[in-house]
């Protein structure tokens, strides 16, 4: 299983399975973060048949699903809530880990836990480069309540 880490919380990666799991345990993490939409999946790979299989795992597990395009203040907010009161090492997959390195910057935006330029630094790294996010997130933390 290939993965990208941002920061010392959070990792994103590709759709995960039940097969991974053994692997993401050994690696550390603590939690699981799903931020794929159940109808992209198929049944065996919904949030509800990987929750069942993380908590058996002994990883918790969170459903954060965001459609392409889909950026809301919510998944935001329950984006940072999550990796806010994690337990350890959080990783966090969609169908190529990009949906939940956004989610990641915005949530570390509206947090201020790393500044703008930081979060677009550790997106290039990680392989997620987004041109000209520095500005957006920047505004975006601004404008935060």
């Amino acid at each position: 299983m290939t993965y990208s880490r941002l920061d010392d919380t959070l990792s994103v990666a590709p759709q995960i399975t039940p097969d991974d799991l053994p692997d993401i345990v050994e690696q550390g993490f603590k939690a699981v973060i799903c931020n794929r939409p159940d109808n992209e999946v198929p049944s065996d790979l919904s949030s509800d048949a990987l929750r069942a299989a993380c908590e058996a795992a002994g990883l918790t597990f969170h459903n954060i699903p965001l459609a392409p395009g889909g950026l809301t203040p919510e998944a935001v907010s329950a984006q940072a809530n999550v990796i806010a009161n994690a337990q350890g090492p959080i990783l966090a997959y969609c169908a190529s880990g990009t949906r939940s390195a956004i989610l990641w910057a915005f949530a570390s935006a509206s947090q201020s836990t790393h500044p703008p330029d930081g979060i677009a630094k550790a997106l290039d790294k990680a392989g997620y480069a987004f041109p000209g996010i520095a500005a957006q997130l920047e505004h975006f933390a601004a404008s935060a309540p």
